[in-house]
């Protein structure tokens, strides 16, 4: 048990964060981020859903093995088969923990389950005694308990911790509470249930109604002890609660709130870029503590405010969160080993020397088209790096594109489809328009373009660009990412990766899709 006055950080960003469309990651990005997140003190890490698939399965291994620091956990439906395969995939964790859950809301029982109340019960209770025999660490959680009935909710979560779950989760699932109802709802169940002081009370919130945060800090206010989250707030639909805005909330506010985190806030923008560069999903610059805008001043009267006096206007420090870290830390006449020193304090390990190898040719290549290397850039390099070490079936290996006033653009590329170079060519309504028909000529993937998008990775006119795009065929939703400083090349690279990702296939169940 934490003590009183620590709230435990939980955070599921490798897990529910992954399941926003398109922000599949394989397992050495997880592990990166697994290790940004210990760097941060996170308390417990959701490494993934180990049934789900292989993959899934090899990288809560994986994480399992490398992270020392925190709790490694992965989810289980309240079936045999999931927690028994979660088991095995914590079994190398220094301290694991098995998540298993069950719905609790009358339309999920009627509907999803077609389950009765009684029965819901018992599977509940036999699948904590079952994770039990595993590990000493068992969470069970309430699915959409937010629509569920209290004096059901009191039943099930007595039995459960009867039956030795030692954290109680009680999720908005599908985000539908609103803060002073669901602070009410987590001082109930702690008054009512008989034996609620065996257990942490844990909130896992999501941002349909963009009350996440509220939700959880409302919760934590009536007593709940751990709060489940993701950097950036990633996650399903609208996603859940930010990780950097609750810690930070928290500890900002300590003359309300009697209890903090662990969490070590200088390394929250690394984390939050990190994520960002590997899901391919861009932080908007108004966003909370790690927004490009977060300590941005442009009025007049701020500014002066500011500088008079900081705390006039901003109530954190941004050094505190981790802007400090935007600095430059390589240059061109940097050696390898000051390359390889920089990428482990960022959490970036190469399996191979020869991967080590590339992305220091990388790193060089860009030193001679750019004159400050920042960390970001570094972390766009190790990403470029390892999906070139991923085997697909396309790839780029040269391209020439013309965009000329008053000439339609033309793109001239050679590409590589299974090992075999071919050269093609369109035209377009713009250079990345016929960069695309071009790749689609040769490919013919039948797939619908959802969004383009392209940011800047650090400052300057020299900065790399860093494109998303964003395929969809037949439901399926996959992100590619390419960066160069040159943005019709990283529109390349990001659609190739996309396709690559896309032709891999491969089936992933969803963790709430309910076999009982």
């Amino acid at each position: 048990m934490p003590a009183p006055d620590h709230l435990v950080i939980f955070d599921t960003t490798l897990r529910d964060g992954e399941q926003s469309p398109g922000a599949t990651m394989n397992k050495a990005e997880k592990l990166r981020i697994a290790k940004a997140l210990e760097k941060l003190r996170v308390d417990v890490i959701e490494a993934g859903f180990a049934i789900a698939s292989q993959g899934d399965f090899e990288a809560v291994k994986a994480i399992a093995e490398s992270i020392k620091e925190s709790t490694i956990c992965s989810l289980a439906r309240a079936l045999d088969k999931d927690i028994d395969r979660a088991a095995e995939a914590i079994q190398p964790a220094e301290r694991g923990r098995i998540h298993t859950f069950i719905a609790t809301s009358p339309i999920h029982m009627k509907h999803k389950l077609q389950m009765q109340p009684d029965e819901v019960v018992a599977q509940a209770v036999r699948a904590v005694k079952r994770a039990r025999s595993h590990v000493d660490d068992v969470e069970f959680s309430c699915e959409d308990a937010g629509r569920s009935e209290l004096d059901f909710l009191c039943r099930i979560i007595e039995a459960a911790i009867d039956a030795g779950a030692r954290t109680i989760n009680i999720p908005d699932t599908v985000g539908y509470a609103i803060p002073e109802q669901f602070g009410d709802t987590i001082a109930k169940l702690l008054t009512r249930i008989p034996n609620a002081d065996k257990a942490i009370f844990s909130v896992h919130c999501h941002n349909d109604l963009g009350l996440a945060v509220a939700n959880s800090l409302a919760a934590v206010t009536k007593g709940a002890r751990q709060v489940e989250c993701t950097i950036n707030g990633l996650g399903e639909r609208a996603g859940n609660a930010s990780l950097e805005e609750l810690v930070m909330a928290v500890r900002t506010r300590q003359d309300l709130f009697e209890i903090d985190t662990r969490i070590d806030t200088r390394h929250i923008v690394p984390a939050s870029r990190l994520v960002s560069t590997i899901t391919g999903f861009p932080v908007q610059p108004n966003k909370a503590i790690v927004g490009a805008n977060a300590f941005a001043h442009e009025s007049g009267i701020h500014q002066d405010g500011v500088l008079k006096h900081r705390e006039t206007y901003e109530i954190m420090r941004a050094e505190d969160v981790g802007w400090h870290t935007n600095s430059l830390v390589l240059g061109k006449h940097s050696g390898r080993n000051a390359f390889r020193t920089r990428l482990l304090e960022l959490g970036i390990e190469f399996e191979t020397e020869t991967e080590l190898n590339e992305a220091f040719t990388r790193f060089k290549a860009l030193a001679d088209l750019k004159h400050e290397i920042f960390d970001e850039d570094l972390q766009a390099i190790a990403s470029d790096t390892r999906q070139k070490e991923e085997v697909g079936r396309y790839g780029l290996v040269c391209m020439q594109v013309c965009s000329e006033t008053g000439v339609v653009p033309r793109a001239n590329l050679t590409l590589t489809l299974d090992g075999k170079e071919h050269k093609v060519e369109a035209e377009g309504s713009g250079p990345v328009d016929a960069t695309f028909k071009a790749i689609e000529s040769l490919v013919d993937s039948g797939c619908n373009l959802q969004l383009y998008s392209v940011n800047n990775i650090t400052s300057g006119t020299d900065a790399q660009g860093e494109v998303t795009v964003r395929l969809e065929r037949g439901g399926r939703i996959v992100n590619g990412v390419g960066a160069d400083t040159d943005i019709i090349i990283a529109s390349a690279k990001a659609y190739i990766e996309a396709l690559n990702l896309i032709s891999r296939g491969g089936i992933r169940q969803h963790p709430q899709v309910a076999d009982v």
